[in-house]
């Protein structure tokens, strides 16, 4: 990569945003180029990063470069200007479709493997876990993060509020949370006095030690956490909340981040299906373990193991699991019409996104009668439990919030730099016996330890010093843009929260203060006090750490504008280079199977618009490029006019999708351009462009449409035919001619 101010970096991903790059990025280029900008793309898919990683296997010609450590680096550079599409975060169902697909392709890749026998085994493991959970979303987020909704965004979403679910006080919905035993109640927490190179050792209760990390460099002035889940009590208490939600007629719910927890969530998940299946577990344990069958991986693939037994042997426990359903507690549904529930797949129903759901459809879920019921959402760990059930009493109690006139929830997350990792993945291990997992410093001191049992799951994560004075400069720098209060959720009850609360009383008071409202709550304070603001259209700034960065910011969006994925997400790098977000992917593959099957993509690229629009800005006033300022201003004037008209795609086949919505969005671009008196020779070259976008656009859109309605072939999911997608997404021959001479 060559050091060129006037270069944005646009990542190619997965599913339908990467089909949406077919048809948007050569409008975006075309555009661009009259700014001397020039758009880069780099590889940071699903198989893209499978194959960057085993070039000993493939072929020259099937070898690829690993972008995403290309990428790692230029996101420590100044002049990094990068537009972050989703991508997939990998559960292992994933990556193994994912391995499959690339095998047929003729790539000689390895089997991911089930057990590890060898050193071969234990190495190709190894690598297909860089790809797995959150692999990518580490490296590029070098820098604190930015989430707020763009004045265009918010004020369609009040002229088009989209009305929530009707609360009632009589309401049994409820968020269920272990009363211990859990991440919360067993966290530690150290601050480092000075640098130091600590390892993780697990000493059995014969006294033998096994090094599970050696040489971890943690930085003077670093937080360092660890804690562990009691599986005894994480099933003890699911058993119980069983056994309530039968009682009192609520449906089940499981609601975990296994994609991103990518240790410690699927394991969890395994225990909430063998628990509610524990008669069919019991019975069948020995042809279970014949068969190979991991609870981990959900009951889905149960039955896809099933297959492999004689057909009366698979009918009896196929039966065995149905007549379960009779005895325990209804459960919540992915796909009532195809028998799919919540513990088909720990990567079916994802937290962030589904209980937001929860709360704008009155703390329900589907059942398997294809009606909505009241839920109780299973949330383990309290370090985040409880002010989800928060949120549930504020609207039974007040009643759905109203879009057109509640407040806006911002967010300032702390993230760089690794902060707070997901799931801690090289630091989060199962107990293979009963014995104590300790951080040892080193002098050989232990400064953490726990006294864990066989299965239970322990994990450490850590946070830098630089990050964290970052994040409260970010915070109080967006407390003075916009005088909203800026609240930091931290809990001195929790050991990490204790630690952090140090920092932040020290860091603020290298800030003018004069004038701001900056305070420290309780996650549960925390969310009632920004609740009642919202409710009164108040708007709020909540100051958090990664986890709940996530989730507030899914939360909050979804109700007041019904997707996450309209927020501007920015993240200003700690070397002064800028990382642009485009929003949440979670429905991305329903996207793609209803554009396989007819032709229309109903992805919304609303939040690629949105971070071009500040990718441009960054450019434009780092590089001193008044051109990519110009096209800034008039791609926010397009955006706003997309939003005014609805030319956004509809959910329905035969009406403007994806495709049509660019269209738009380059005709109401280039109307903006023609109308600026900024620059004077864009000004020219847009009006022509403008004219002839205008006078065929009867043809254009007619061409658009007439392509829908019809199954479309790719060739593959994971890897599939450029030139298969490039002619599908980009049907309008007339469309094509104009972008392709400005």
């Amino acid at each position: 990569m060559k050091n060129n101010q006037s270069k944005i970096i646009y990542t190619h991903t997965d599913e339908a945003p990467a089909l949406a790059t077919y048809s948007l990025l050569p409008i975006v280029n075309a555009f661009t180029n009259q700014a001397g900008i020039n758009m880069e793309t780099c590889d940071i898919s699903l198989a893209g990063r499978v194959l960057s990683h085993f070039s000993d296997y493939l072929t020259e010609e099937q070898c690829q470069n690993d972008d995403l450590a290309l990428l790692g680096e230029l996101v420590k550079q100044p002049e990094a200007n990068i537009i972050k599409l989703p991508n997939i975060s990998a559960s292992i169902p994933q990556l193994k479709a994912a391995i499959n697909e690339l095998q047929e392709k003729g790539y000689k890749l390895p089997n991911y493997p089930e057990e590890i026998i060898n050193d071969t085994d234990k190495d190709v493991l190894s690598r297909y876990a860089k790809v797995l959970g959150s692999a990518v979303n580490p490296v590029l987020r070098q820098g604190n993060s930015d989430r707020r909704v763009a004045p265009s965004v918010k004020e369609f979403a009040q002229k088009h509020p989209k009305k929530l679910g009707t609360w009632s006080k009589d309401s049994k919905a409820e968020v269920a949370t272990m009363k211990g035993g859990d991440f919360f109640g067993n966290e530690q927490s150290v601050t480092m006095a000075q640098a130091d190179d600590v390892k993780i050792e697990f000493v059995g209760e014969d006294g033998h030690v096994t090094v599970l990390k050696d040489k971890l460099a943690l930085l003077q002035g670093e937080v360092m956490d660890s804690s562990y889940m009691s599986v005894k009590a994480l099933r003890s208490y699911i058993e119980e909340e069983l056994e309530d939600a039968k009682k009192r007629d609520l449906l089940f719910s499981v609601h975990l981040k296994a994609t991103m927890m990518k240790v410690s969530d699927p394991i969890m998940f395994g225990h909430f299906v063998s628990v509610y299946f524990k008669d069919v577990f019991a019975k069948y344990a020995e042809i279970f373990a014949k068969l190979g069958v991991n609870a981990d991986l959900g009951l889905g693939d149960l039955y896809q193991r099933l297959q492999k037994l004689p057909v009366a042997q698979k009918e009896e426990i196929e039966a065995a699991i149905a007549d379960t359903y009779n005895h325990r507690a209804k459960l919540a549904m992915v796909d009532s019409d195809k028998g799919i529930t919540n513990l088909h797949a720990s990567n079916d129903v994802i937290i962030d996104a589904s209980m937001p759901n929860v709360v704008r459809d009155s703390g329900k879920m589907w059942g398997a009668d294809g009606q909505l019921h009241d839920t109780k959402a299973m949330i383990p760990d309290r370090s985040y439990s409880k002010w989800y059930q928060e949120s549930i009493d504020f609207c039974r109690e007040n009643g759905a919030f109203d879009p057109a006139t509640m407040g806006n929830v911002s967010n300032v997350g702390l993230m760089a730099q690794k902060a707070e990792e997901y799931g801690s993945h090289d630091k989060t291990f199962k107990a293979q016996a009963n014995g104590v997992i300790r951080v040892v410093n080193s002098k050989g001191e232990s400064i953490m330890e726990h006294t864990v049992e066989c299965g239970d799951i322990w994990r450490a994560s850590q946070a830098k010093d630089l990050p964290i004075r970052d994040w409260v400069k970010l915070g109080v720098n967006r407390a003075k843009a916009t005088g909203n209060p800026a609240i930091f959720w931290l809990d001195k009850n929790r050991a990490h929260d204790a630690e952090l609360i140090k920092k932040v009383n020290l860091y603020l008071k290298d800030h003018d203060l004069s004038g701001l409202e900056i305070k420290i709550m309780a996650p549960v304070e925390a969310m009632k006090y920004t609740l009642a603001r919202t409710k009164q259209g108040l708007d709020t700034i909540s100051v958090t750490g990664n986890i709940f960065r996530d989730y507030l910011t899914d939360l909050f969006p979804i109700l007041e504008l019904g997707t996450s994925a309209k927020m501007l997400s920015i993240v200003p790098l700690l070397a002064n280079g800028g990382l642009f977000e485009t929003g949440a992917g979670g429905s991305a593959p329903k996207h793609v199977q209803q554009f396989l099957e007819e032709g229309h993509l109903r992805w919304d690229s609303l939040g690629e618009f949105l971070a071009l629009t500040v990718s441009l800005e960054d450019l434009g006033v780092k590089s001193e490029n008044p051109k990519a300022l110009v096209l800034g201003k008039a791609l926010d004037q397009a955006v706003a006019k997309i939003l005014d008209l609805d030319k956004s795609p509809s959910r329905k086949v035969n009406e403007i999708d994806n495709r049509g919505s660019h269209f738009y969005l380059a005709m109401y671009w280039a109307e903006a351009l023609a109308a600026q008196n900024e620059d004077a020779e864009m000004k020219a070259k847009f009006e022509t462009i403008a004219k002839e976008l205008n006078v065929k656009q009867d043809q254009i859109t007619k061409e658009l449409l007439e392509v829908q309605g019809k199954a479309v072939e790719i060739d593959g999911y994971y890897l599939p035919n450029p030139e298969l997608c490039e002619k599908a997404m980009r049907p309008s021959a007339t469309l094509n001619s104009i972008i392709d001479n400005i």
